[in-house]
């Protein structure tokens, strides 16, 4: 599309022509030359222009990438923070568990050598009683079989039963029945040394209601009774250490298992401590990766921004010696167009005649004015419009004063400045609407990211701290059931504890009183002589059912010792593996809640990070309404404006330098008509 200035200088040249009235009036070559300077002087400000508004582009292209390097740099600064805050955590969480680990291994490997330690223990005791039973049992049958022969022999009335009365004691009794070959010398050997041993245990042996090892020696009279109560001694032996084998057992069952329950609990913490090394050293090693390109990122940024930095201020400057070289090339040319119109003030344009001139200078008025008018209508422009009724006006005025074309000149160039420094300010208030809104739209838009990066981040962190607390009230509750569970045993065990000492009162108090009378009964019914006549039968009967009662009684306290034994044993296992759970859960209470306040702090710090950077997105928002209210929401744009202000300064300069060249004629005409005239005055 050709330009308006190009249209309005074709109409006044076709006008000029069409009003010279076929006049041979060619362009003066001074005029051209001033023509070519003045296109010269646009095309170079064009040019100008041009440069301006790419180095505009690439300033903001500038702006816009440093601006960008700048978040990429604050955002991987960020991450390598926060990504080494998680290696030191994790660190710090593989540190912790190794420690642990070792100390449930030391644990583990102290309870195993404990274990195998009371196992030998037990075995060596195993094998002990196992000793004593076999030789228990074979003194047991050895005196079994002294009876059975004594009786026997007894029965048939032999010579051997007379040197038995002889017999000054048990010894002397068991040598003369090995050599009557009644029982051999290895079991009278045996019985011996037996009734040797039991010499040791008087008191005991008392208790019993047995004779003592004195008594077999003072009572030869009846070497069956001394046989009986031999029997009854390796009886209550036998029986004495199968219930101390049974009770050796029993606590050897019960540590053993307390031991194998802290055992396989410490395994089983040992692997998920070994599970949490394993994961957080996946979590370290991931981190650490993600940190090293991180950091990689970081400094690839921070070149490109030292880069781009020296890039811009090369371009910049570059610009500032391309606008000041430029400038100087528009000083020259103004000084020679200058220099070439006040050389060419004489008389060599007097190629014109004065009707030439006067017919052109009348033409060229006119058609300024209209040109002014019609430019008016076409822009709709008022100012314009008075522009061109004040031009006409004074022209009408002035048409034989020689000053009317400096006044006309005037009213343009006014109205030329008038519109170049609108023209100016409109720019001004372009860049600076374009700079405000560029730079508010992305301060906006980096606060809204950071609002929804740190609202993310609160949100996670706020999850994970109800989660954790969530299962800290879960892990409370259940250490609150376990310590009520615990509470109520330890009250069922003291109840039974109290009744079994009850009971086992009762019963020793009853058993020591049917001793009592066991023993009395029968050294009142074993003596052989008395003064009237003894219910020996009667008293046999009761003798017989007081010892069922007296077995009845042992048995039954027995029972409730063993009962008693069992239920202290289930009572300490079940106590001893709540109080490591209890341990555990209260270690897992203890790191989630320290991991759940660091988890609130976080938040804290990340909602008042939030709450300051939304004071400031509300203030930039503020101030985007302002700026949009200000420098969007016009009825014309800045583009038609410039695009109609353009057409109005060409037509314009256009007219202007009509009225130039033409005042230029006149005036020259003007001084040669008053030369020539002074000239004839004095030639008259």
């Amino acid at each position: 599309m050709k330009s308006f200035a190009a249209v309005l200088a074709a109409a006044v040249v076709a006008d000029l022509g069409s009003r010279a009235q076929g006049a041979a009036a060619s362009v003066s070559p001074i005029g051209k030359v001033l023509a070519m300077l003045s296109d010269l002087q646009r095309k170079i400000i064009k040019e100008g222009e041009v440069v301006q508004n790419e180095y505009s582009e690439f300033a903001e292209w500038c702006e816009d990438r440093v601006r960008d390097l700048s978040h990429e740099i604050k955002t991987a600064k960020a991450d390598v923070e926060n990504l080494q805050a998680v290696i030191d955590e994790e660190t710090a969480s593989i540190a912790s568990l190794t420690t642990r680990v070792d100390e449930l291994a030391e644990s583990i490997a102290s309870d195993e050598s404990d274990v195998k330690e009371a196992t030998e223990v037990r075995e060596k005791e195993h094998a002990d009683f196992a000793a004593e039973e076999t030789e228990l049992t074979e003194t047991i049958d050895m005196i079994g079989r002294a009876i059975e022969v004594l009786e026997r022999e007894q029965a048939k009335g032999s010579a051997s039963m007379l040197q038995m009365k002889s017999a000054t004691g048990l010894t002397q009794a068991l040598s003369i029945m090995v050599q009557a070959e009644l029982i051999a010398s290895d079991d009278a050997a045996k019985l011996t040394a037996f009734v040797q041993d039991a010499q040791g245990s008087d008191d005991s042996d008392a208790e019993r209601g047995a004779p003592s090892a004195a008594a077999y020696e003072s009572h030869s009279s009846s070497i069956n009774e001394a046989l009986q109560g031999l029997d009854d001694k390796a009886q209550g032996q036998l029986e004495a250490a199968r219930k101390k084998e049974t009770q050796a057992l029993h606590n050897y069952e019960m540590q053993r298992q307390a031991l194998e329950d802290a055992i396989r609990f410490a395994k089983k913490e040992l692997d998920e401590a070994k599970k949490g090394i394993a994961a957080a050293t996946e979590k370290k090693s991931t981190a650490e990766g993600e940190l090293a390109e991180a950091k990689k990122e970081l400094a690839a940024d921070t070149d490109a921004k030292a880069s781009l930095h020296h890039d811009c201020m090369s371009r910049a400057q570059d610009f500032e010696a391309e606008t000041a070289s430029r400038g100087e090339e528009l000083k020259a040319l103004a000084a020679a167009k200058k220099a070439i119109e006040e050389a060419t003030s004489g008389g060599s344009l007097a190629q014109v005649s004065m009707l030439q001139v006067a017919a052109r200078a009348q033409a060229s008025r006119s058609s300024v004015v209209r040109l002014i008018r019609d430019l008016a209508r076409k822009e709709r422009s008022t100012e314009l419009a008075q522009l061109a009724s004040r031009m006409s006006t004074e022209l009408r005025r002035g048409a034989a004063r020689d000053d009317v074309f400096a006044k006309v000149k005037n009213m343009i160039q006014d109205m030329i400045a008038k519109l170049e420094d609108e023209a100016e300010a409109d720019a001004t208030k372009k860049a600076y609407c374009d700079k405000e809104l560029k730079e508010t739209t992305d301060k906006k838009d980096d606060r809204s990211d950071e609002i929804e990066r740190l609202t993310t981040k609160l949100d996670k962190a706020t999850a994970k701290s109800a989660q954790l607390k969530g299962q800290v009230a879960a892990l409370e509750m259940e250490l609150s059931k376990l310590a009520k569970s615990q509470a109520e045993m330890d009250n069922l065990r003291r109840e039974q504890h109290e009744a079994f000492e009850e009971e086992r009162a009762e019963l020793e108090k009853g058993l020591e009183g049917i001793k009592l009378a066991l023993k009395v009964l029968k050294e009142y019914y074993g003596k052989e002589e008395a003064d009237h006549d003894r219910s020996s039968g009667s008293a046999s009967g009761i003798i017989g059912l007081i010892e069922v009662t007296e077995s009845d009684f042992s048995k039954n306290l027995a029972e409730i010792t063993s009962e008693e034994e069992t239920a202290a044993a289930e009572y300490e296992r079940v106590s001893k593996a709540n109080e490591v759970e209890k341990t555990t859960k209260e270690k897992d209470v203890k790191f989630k809640v320290k991991e759940a306040k660091e988890l609130d702090k976080t938040s804290a710090e990340l909602s008042a990070d939030r709450s300051s950077v939304q004071t400031e997105l509300d203030a930039v928002m503020e101030y985007y309404s302002k700026i949009q209210e200000e420098c969007v929401a016009k009825p014309e744009s800045y583009e038609e404006r410039v695009q109609r202000r353009d057409a109005e300064l060409a037509g314009l300069r256009q007219a202007l330098d009509t009225l130039e060249s033409e005042t230029a004629l006149v005036q020259r005409r003007t001084v040669r008509r008053r030369v020539a005239l002074r000239g004839g005055r004095l030639a008259v």
